[in-house]
């Protein structure tokens, strides 16, 4: 990249509208879920997965969830310094970075969708529910699967770049 500073239409900003997509979809589902299920509820699809409709207080894997409240302004708070991190960083990038640039938004889509649940509602709906025999994962949703994913290729381009300056 040369030193003058990139448009927005030449830069990775142009992907946030992939964390828009992810947001919308991400709160259509939390919306159809909680207008059709009753809390607790559990819908068979496969003999390992199951949509259930969960309310989580805490951060992934329920993680603080037993706290008195303060955790939901911490893990919002925190959701807020990540997507604008990652914002900053998606404008000094080229558009042309497709992995890095998908791999943010899919971060910043899925945390403003889990940050938009805890405003609005005090917690996060969660609804994906995988399982084998008695053991069971702990409840999610589109927004957490989108910020792992997202997290995971940062980390896999992280071995494959080093991988390449060693080439």
């Amino acid at each position: 990249m040369s030193e003058k500073a990139l448009t927005l239409k030449e830069s990775g900003v142009r992907w946030l509208l992939l964390a828009v997509v992810i947001f919308i979809a991400d709160i259509a589902i939390k919306l159809f879920v909680m207008q059709n299920m009753r809390l607790g509820q559990s819908i068979d699809v496969l003999p390992f997965f199951n949509i259930t409709y969960a309310h989580n207080y805490g951060a992934a894997f329920s993680f603080l969830s037993d706290q008195a409240g303060w955790q939901r302004w911490l893990f919002t708070g925190i959701a807020f310094v990540v997507t604008a991190m990652l914002t900053y960083w998606m404008s000094k990038l080229p558009a042309k970075e497709k992995w890095n640039n998908i791999a943010y938004a899919m971060i910043i889509g899925g945390a403003i969708g889990n940050v938009f649940d805890r405003v609005v509602h005090g917690f996060v709906v969660d609804y994906l529910h995988l399982y084998i025999d008695q053991y069971h994962w702990p409840i999610f949703n589109l927004a957490d699967t989108t910020i792992c994913i997202g997290a995971a290729m940062i980390i896999l381009d992280g071995f494959l770049s080093k991988e390449n300056a060693k080439a």
